[in-house]
């Protein structure tokens, strides 16, 4: 028992008479020994009904005719450099590899070009724009003191008012 317990079960008056502060476990281990000697004496008998063990179940008879076909499968299969009806049968169905390197070498042009348009796209930025602080200044150039042969023409040049 802590001692905050026994401290508050001594200064704390008890509201039943004759409960005493010491509480017992309720699950000891002495409370029920003569019961638990009485089923030492007794033998136990299970009711259970089991199946003899034998090898003669379907389960095992499967098992055993598995292992035989797999034997004479692999005794009497033709060898991989034979020709039989079924290789036949299946290379006739499929489809040429000169059909598939085709389909690859397709794929492979549209999915570049994909790629290309989608870098395209994602590095897109809008045009220049050129902010001059005094845009005026375009108006009020010199026409003199220009080199010989430059001439210096502004007219299509638009200044824009924000």
């Amino acid at each position: 028992m802590s001692v905050a317990r026994a401290a508050g079960a001594v200064l704390r008056p008890t509201q039943r008479a004759g409960i005493s502060l010491v509480q017992h476990r309720a699950a000891s281990s002495h409370a029920h020994e003569d019961h638990h000697d009485d089923h030492h004496h007794e033998e136990y008998h299970d009711s259970n009904v089991y199946e003899p063990e034998v090898f003669n179940t379907p389960f095992w008879r499967r098992v055993v005719v598995a292992g035989v076909g797999i034997v004479a499968f692999y005794k009497f299969a033709p060898e991989p450099t034979e020709d039989t009806l079924i290789a036949k049968y299946i290379k006739s169905t499929m489809t040429q590899p000169e059909f598939w390197k085709d389909t690859a070498f397709k794929h492979l042009v549209l999915s570049a070009q994909g790629s290309d348009e989608t870098l395209l796209v994602a590095d897109a930025k809008p045009p220049v724009v050129h902010r001059y602080r005094f845009p005026q200044r375009f108006e009020q150039f010199s026409p003199h003191s220009n080199p010989v042969g430059i001439k210096l023409t502004v007219d299509d040049v638009v200044v824009k008012r924000d």
